[in-house]
């Protein structure tokens, strides 16, 4: 994939009907096919090369799909999949500044908010909350994020990935049937 192509592409991609049911449960195969025709260009997007797209409400979103949604596919149950979260909120946070959640489509405002919802961050965990109420989208999922960042200061499922020790009270979380897995 050339990195200096239109965003749209991208877009069209990742909100075909195809795509949809894959958003949040994704397979093997999507994780294979995501790597493969995306990996530059979040290369490109980490390394600050497609800063440009934030001068638009859909490139802001392409933006933030590539830096929070793709690595999480791409990297799965490996460290890298959550390397560019911080740069994903932080073109969140300039396209709402910029207005942008008032002019993307309601069907899509989700993943311009997913980034608050993945940070380990109990101020970016209530904004997350915030936002899907506020655009009238189903909250439910941002509070059970808000509420484990609230219970454990982070995401017991992240650990091992990450490296990090467990707590007796993660671990004893992580074991039980409701425990939230990623």
């Amino acid at each position: 994939m050339d990195t200096r192509q239109d965003y749209a592409e991208l877009l069209d991609f990742w909100f075909a009907e195809a795509m949809r049911p894959h958003w949040f449960a994704s397979t093997p195969e999507i994780d294979r096919i995501i790597l493969t025709r995306y990996e530059p260009l979040w290369q490109a997007a980490r390394d600050g090369a497609l800063a440009s797209w934030l001068d638009s409400p859909d490139g802001a979103l392409a933006l933030v799909i590539v830096l929070d949604q793709f690595p999480l596919n791409m990297y799965r149950d490996r460290p890298e999949a959550y390397s560019s979260g911080d740069q994903a909120l932080a073109a969140a946070r300039q396209a709402l500044a910029r207005g942008y959640d008032r002019l993307l489509a309601k069907d899509r405002l989700a993943f311009l908010f997913l980034p608050f919802m993945h940070s380990e961050d109990p101020a970016d965990q209530d904004r997350s909350v915030e936002l899907f109420r506020g655009a009238g989208l189903d909250d439910r999922w941002a509070e059970h994020h808000r509420d484990l960042v609230r219970r454990f200061g982070r995401f017991p499922h992240r650990n091992a990935v990450l490296g990090r020790p467990s707590r007796s009270d993660e671990i004893d979380y992580l074991a039980s049937p409701g425990a939230f897995k990623g």
